[in-house]
């Protein structure tokens, strides 16, 4: 039986990426994603990555086939187009969004108003280490914020580098 799971923002290849998240290199980056990406998938688990696989100019996809599993991408605003056909041959599928057993999956967090009525949850990258918040009002008037549990950002920072299942991100089927 196969696990699925989920994980963003790999910016594999990004020396400057890899220097903003404390690491002393884009290798000791790219391998400390390899080995926590490894040590949670399994050969029949299916993993989605959530967009910004690398960086616009760099493409560095023969790493992706050291990751464990079945790979299924959702492409992210670094991820460019003319580069499909060549991710193709390292990932099994490529999309812009994908609903997933009612819970979208795409690179940028959803606007608000479709989690209202399409949708209950919302697996998304992009934000790096910020939350998606919303006020919290009483009578109409704001009075603060606070994280809007609808949203699950899965970039690599949020998730400890290991991709998560949707009970380890709090949702229920």
């Amino acid at each position: 039986m196969s696990t699925i799971r989920f994980i963003a923002d790999l910016h594999l290849g990004h020396t400057n990426m890899a220097l903003h998240r404390g690491f002393s290199s884009v290798e000791e980056h790219d391998e400390y994603i390899i080995q926590k990406y490894n040590s949670v998938v399994h050969k029949r688990d299916v993993t989605y990555i959530l967009g910004d696989i690398t960086m616009e100019k760099s493409s560095p996809y023969y790493i992706l086939d050291r990751l464990n599993g079945t790979k299924h991408v959702v492409l992210g605003n670094h991820d460019r187009r003319q580069d499909v056909k060549k991710l193709l041959d390292h990932v099994d599928s490529v999309a812009g969004m994908v609903n997933y057993k009612g819970v979208f999956l795409i690179y940028c967090p959803v606007h608000p108003m479709e989690m209202d009525y399409r949708v209950k949850h919302n697996i998304h990258g992009h934000i790096h280490e910020k939350f998606v918040e919303k006020d919290f009002t009483l009578f109409g008037i704001p009075l603060f914020k606070r994280v809007d549990r609808r949203y699950h950002c899965v970039s690599c920072e949020h998730v400890s580098y290991a991709p998560k299942t949707l009970e380890e991100l709090g949702i229920k089927r």
